[in-house]
């Protein structure tokens, strides 16, 4: 490979390792949609990604708060009361998402029907 193949695979490469550094693996993208379209408590978000244990949910919103893509507020009170929301940032991956999204229905799709393509 020339140096100036390498270095524009390394110029596409290294963003996205540094994406997917954010929002890999299995939950992140998942906490994400569900806080976007409503759940902000705790129990919501749990509920509405199946498998996902309380401790791994709980790990997860702290990395996804610590790279501002979710806030985390406290409100004081009998009980207190933790509100999660996505912040303006984590906007910036809705084309990743829906691009993503779209891309699973036709692989899906693609799957189902291997031979359709030919």
């Amino acid at each position: 490979m020339a140096k100036r193949e390498c270095s524009n695979c390394l110029d596409t490469l290294n963003p996205v390792r540094d994406a997917l550094e954010v929002i890999n693996g299995k939950w992140k993208l998942p906490i994400l949609i569900s806080v976007s379209v409503g759940n902000e408590r705790f129990n919501a978000i749990q509920e509405s990604i199946l498998g996902i244990s309380a401790r791994v949910l709980a790990k997860e919103l702290k990395d996804l708060e610590r790279h501002q893509l979710i806030s985390r507020t406290v409100t004081y009170g009998q009980p207190a009361k933790i509100i999660y929301r996505t912040e303006p940032y984590a906007e910036t991956l809705k084309p990743v998402i829906y691009a993503l999204k779209d891309w699973g229905v036709n692989h899906k799709h693609k799957m189902a029907h291997p031979d359709k393509d030919r």
